[in-house]
């Protein structure tokens, strides 16, 4: 679709786009009326998770923005969440057990999704929980899963720096997506480098490893700057690109959310074509190219490890079984992709531990675990990340992306990074005490 779509239009995309989905059902208040019982936080695992699988069903936690500037990417990613439990019920269950998912709205309001995880947790007696999109968001909720040693499954490609037992990350670390973007660029498109990116930890941590990694490769960053997280006064910025970069050079976005819109619409308007001045994107995918309109893309690029373009058996039934399920005008995308293979590997390893209430036990199953997912196989690492197949996709004139680089086989993952001096020479093994979070190689 090449629709033009005005900011408040845009911004209600989640809720227009879903009404006649499961998902409008609950977005906003809890699915029950029960009394919050816990008086502190629970540390031994299998008593945090007590009620979620004891009864005829087995209660799991979705957690994302609904409503608000995040909607526009995170409400796809909860239709994603859902097919899988569709999927999953309709084939018998979890150790015989239906799937019963609790939906929330984190609302775009950080604080929001900690109050929201601690009510999932506390009275919804989850054993997990599937959410969050932004970094901050996942900042926001990680003590609420660390207190109470809780589990959190997380769908999006992020900053790296980090390493939770108590999360699975099973989007893309640096070394998977922004490492590998800034490689192709200065091979192929130029040395002199912009940083865009939203006023939060993951564009700003991004951007950190981006200046070490072009430090160390001969690139130069001539510029760069932030925009709050749904504004859209993105002229200065534009400004500021031209007079960095007056001959062209590469711009590289961490943008998210509506700001995206403004932001390519206000590129094309100032002649700031891909021929001398090529994006790289890390949030921007197939859903926020058919929002934004195609004609204001065409010929920049994305860094991801999924693309709809990917030609394998298993993306053509995932692409099929998602635009049956909510209509053949809808694209499917990474984040939304890692969203769905996260609640099958969450399901193998509860069957591999025997339980979905003892998490310490679904835990530690669900190290080496391996699916066949629609972007390629994956493995789950001791550093609860998984290994991916790195692409790089230019945008076309249908909004698809032309795979132009591709990795032979999955990339491991690397949690914490080795061009920042601070993190170099350490590692992340949570199959291994004395290891766990973060040790010096």
């Amino acid at each position: 679709m090449a629709k033009r779509l005005g900011r408040r239009k845009f911004l209600l995309y989640g809720s227009a786009t879903l009404g006649t989905s499961l998902l409008l059902k609950a977005c906003g208040g809890g699915q029950t009326n029960q009394p919050d019982t816990a008086a502190s936080p629970t540390t031994d695992s299998q008593a945090a998770a007590t009620g979620g699988g004891g009864g005829d069903t087995i209660k799991v936690g979705i957690l994302h923005s609904l409503s608000g500037t995040m909607a526009i990417s995170e409400t796809t990613v909860v239709d994603a969440e859902l097919l899988a439990i569709k999927e999953i019920n309709e084939a018998g269950g979890v150790l015989g057990k239906k799937i019963e998912p609790i939906k929330e709205d984190g609302a775009s309001v950080w604080d929001t999704f900690k109050e929201k995880a601690a009510k999932l947790i506390d009275q919804d007696k989850v054993v997990t929980i599937f959410g969050c999109w932004t970094s901050a968001s996942r900042k926001a909720v990680l003590d609420v899963f660390e207190s109470k040693n809780h589990m959190l499954w997380y769908p999006v490609q992020y900053e790296g720096q980090e390493c939770s037992k108590n999360i699975f990350y099973t989007g893309a670390a640096p070394n998977q997506q922004i490492e590998p973007a800034v490689d192709w660029l200065l091979a192929n498109k130029g040395k002199e480098f912009f940083l865009v990116g939203s006023d939060y930890v993951f564009p700003r941590t991004a951007n950190t490893i981006i200046k070490e990694q072009l430090k160390a490769k001969g690139g130069k960053t001539v510029g760069e700057d932030y925009l709050p997280l749904g504004n859209t006064e993105v002229t200065p910025i534009i400004t500021k690109i031209k007079q960095a970069l007056p001959n062209g050079g590469v711009i590289f976005n961490s943008l998210n959310g509506d700001s995206n819109v403004a932001f390519f619409k206000q590129l094309k308007g100032a002649g700031l074509g891909p021929d001398k001045y090529p994006v790289m994107s890390v949030s921007i995918a197939e859903e926020e190219v058919r929002q934004i309109g195609p004609e204001f893309l065409i010929g920049h690029y994305a860094a991801w490890n999924y693309f709809q373009s990917v030609d394998s058996p298993e993306n053509k039934k995932f692409v099929e079984a998602f635009k049956k399920e909510y209509g053949q005008d809808r694209v499917t995308n990474d984040p939304m992709e890692a969203a769905y293979i996260m609640v099958y590997l969450w399901k193998q390893a509860v069957e591999k531990a025997g339980t979905a209430d003892d998490l310490e036990k679904v835990r530690m199953a669900a190290i080496g675990q391996n699916f066949a997912a629609p972007e390629g196989p994956v493995t789950m690492n001791a550093n609860h990340h998984i290994s991916k197949i790195v692409r790089i996709g230019e945008v076309q004139q249908d909004g698809q992306f032309k795979i132009v680089s591709s990795t032979d086989k999955p990339v491991d993952p690397i949690p914490w990074n080795q061009y920042v001096p601070d993190t170099k020479g350490y590692a992340c093994d949570w199959s291994d005490p004395k290891k766990g979070g973060k040790y010096k190689i």
